[in-house]
């Protein structure tokens, strides 16, 4: 059978690969194709479309990719209806699959598409639900979204997050010498976040490196554009003890702690037993629209599925070099805090078979 993938960051692209090995268990003769980016070239998926550029910090950079976002929709959308694979599955990116998928409906396309992650997930809209349950089959990866879709009886499906069972929470590790340690620096997987948070990192990692003269660094990159963007920062600046590699479980696999941009990327670190501190910077105007839309205590996955600040989070003017760097101190001091408090996140997100479960629901509809 034919599986279509279509994800639009490399968050969606994690959960889409991993999805796709459970259902390629289930399915051996399963072909995959889609949209999506090198995680997924990597892992077998024959490409329609590469979404290098397409994710976006903001309405005014997301405004500029609506033209060449739209036009590849629109050929994708009438590809797919000429050669309906079994199934669609699109993840996440809700201001690009919600479209896809009411254009596929209005020209007639009446197989089924299986929206894993759908948008709102922690701004429940009771429009936007009603929407994605009329034009596709909801797979939630929260417990209380799941609550959300039935308390307005709209159809949804959920098996836990399949992040969950994907990573092994290592030993708890005792504290590093006081004059080192290693950490891991993800800024983001975005352009827009990498230079916007980048900078202040480097400098965070300046101010702890001169406590912690035997400190070390490892940058994770999401891809090698961001690569190229890491390593072309690093060459304007004379700094040593720094390495750089591909994948946030690169990063963080040798790491004491973790500066983690707030994303996917906290949720791995936290799964993996990972101390870390959360951060993000929107832009001025990028704030206040953000701060009318949510106005919740917690930001990260962690925290807000735990429903208590169990990762530090630094958002906004809060996030700089001081701040930054006294907080990591904090953990790297007692690592032990944190990690306790982690212990409880994996069975909060669902069983150990959440994968397994998911990918026989959509091989189930895949044959419907």
């Amino acid at each position: 059978m034919r599986y279509f993938f279509s994800t639009g960051e490399a968050s969606g692209e994690v959960s889409a690969t991993s999805l796709a090995r459970a259902i390629a268990d289930l399915d051996p003769d399963a072909h995959f194709e889609g949209i999506g980016g090198d995680r997924m070239r990597e892992q077998g998926v024959k490409l329609w479309n590469h979404t290098r550029g397409w994710s976006t910090m903001g309405i005014f950079e997301a405004l500029m990719n609506v033209p060449k976002l739209w036009l590849i929709m629109w050929r994708n959308a009438l590809r797919l209806k000429k050669n309906p694979p079994d199934l669609i599955v699109v993840v996440d990116f809700g201001a690009v699959h919600m479209r896809l998928a009411k254009t596929l409906r209005r020209i007639g396309y009446r197989r089924p598409i299986l929206y894993f992650f759908p948008p709102g997930a922690w701004l429940d809209k009771p429009q936007q639900a009603q929407a994605v349950a009329e034009l596709s089959v909801p797979l939630v990866a929260f417990e209380h979204q799941r609550d959300f879709y039935t308390k307005h009886g709209l159809p949804v499906h959920f098996f836990g997050h399949p992040l969950a069972p994907a990573y092994t929470m290592r030993p708890p590790r005792p504290a590093p010498p006081r004059d080192g340690g290693t950490i891991a620096i993800l800024p983001g997987s975005r352009a827009g976040e990498i230079k916007r948070h980048l900078p202040v990192l480097l400098d965070a990692y300046v101010q702890l490196r001169a406590r912690r003269p035997n400190l070390k660094a490892i940058l994770g990159a999401a891809d090698r554009a961001g690569e190229q963007m890491i390593g072309a920062e690093l060459e304007r600046r004379t700094l040593s003890g720094l390495t750089i590699v591909q994948s946030a479980q690169a990063a963080i696999a040798q790491a004491d702690a973790a500066w983690v941009a707030s994303g996917t990327a906290v949720l791995e670190s936290a799964l993996t037993g990972v101390p870390a501190i959360a951060f993000y910077v929107l832009s001025q105007a990028q704030a206040r629209i953000a701060r009318r839309i949510y106005s919740g205590p917690h930001i990260t996955i962690p925290n807000l599925v735990l429903k208590k600040r169990v990762v530090p989070e630094l958002l906004q003017e809060d996030v700089t070099a001081d701040a930054l760097s006294r907080e990591m101190e904090s953990v790297l001091l007692s690592p032990e805090t944190q990690y306790e408090e982690l212990l409880g996140l994996r069975a909060a997100l669902g069983p150990a078979e959440v994968l397994e479960q998911s990918a026989a629901f959509a091989v189930a509809l895949a044959r419907s």
